[in-house]
């Protein structure tokens, strides 16, 4: 299996992972019912994040921690749905990569999920 090197590799991860979520039982209701997300627009910023998280290239503008928070505020983002995210994360990397991209990609959402989490959890 490859490894994630390409924005085309970013899109592949980004579209397999997104397909699982909408179907997911514990967390797919937050993006077709809580927020009912605008998929042409989400799924581009989602290549962008992750460009500039794996590949270095900056081009990701916009404040997810926000986005995350206000969410949580229109249904609670418990610990379990953080968890069922990076299950899903790191298998759909495990599915089609592997190498140092791919476990930088599940490190990075680990530590991205981790931080979410306690700023979610501790505004006022």
């Amino acid at each position: 299996m490859p490894d994630i090197t390409t924005r085309q590799d970013i899109e592949l991860l980004v579209d397999k992972f997104y397909g699982q979520v909408i179907e997911d039982d514990i967390i797919g209701e937050f993006f077709t019912g809580v927020v009912k997300l605008d998929w042409t627009v989400h799924i581009p910023i989602m290549y962008n994040f992750w460009e500039t998280i794996l590949l270095d290239n900056i081009i990701y503008k916009g404040n997810p921690m926000m986005k995350h928070i206000q969410l949580s505020q229109k249904k609670t983002l418990a610990p379990h749905h953080f968890e069922r995210w990076l299950e899903l994360w790191e298998k759909t990397i495990r599915m089609s990569f592997q190498g140092p991209k791919a476990e930088e990609a599940i490190s990075r959402a680990k530590q991205i999920a981790s931080l979410m989490k306690f700023k979610v959890e501790n505004v006022s």
